[in-house]
């Protein structure tokens, strides 16, 4: 089922919309769940409804699938939209690892995991704006 191949998008690989929603849900019920993640919870609103909405539509198109997010929202803007949380590495590890560990519950194999990693990672790291 996760084998890509030429002409398939990380977004078919890894199972469409249900299972990008189960990926981002088990993130975010991480996030408020385990105390290794209370700085990076402590970024968000007192409710995560938004937030989950947000990262699922603009996963969806990231992925390859349907561009939720530019329909609904525009470009975007990664960088610039979190710029009023202060990002540093401690956030962007607990960040990475939750979902990590999200991708791991949701039984995303192995490979695809570190493949979505590295892009995870890059752009995480792409978007620290304090010193550390």
């Amino acid at each position: 089922m996760e084998a890509m191949t030429d002409t398939q998008t990380l977004y078919e690989v890894i199972g469409g919309a249900s299972r990008v929603r189960d990926m981002v849900d088990r993130f975010y019920d991480l996030m408020e769940l385990e105390p290794e993640f209370a700085l990076l919870r402590a970024a968000h609103p007192p409710t995560l409804d938004n937030a989950r909405e947000r990262l699922f539509m603009f996963l969806s198109g990231w992925m390859g699938g349907p561009d939720l997010y530019v329909e609904a929202h525009g470009h975007p803007r990664l960088r610039m939209r979190h710029m009023p949380f202060a990002i540093g590495t401690q956030e962007r590890d607990q960040w990475l690892r939750a979902m990590a560990w999200a991708m791991e519950d949701v039984g995303i194999a192995e490979a695809l995991r570190l493949r979505l990693m590295e892009s995870f990672y890059q752009t995480a790291d792409w978007m620290r704006n304090k010193p550390d």
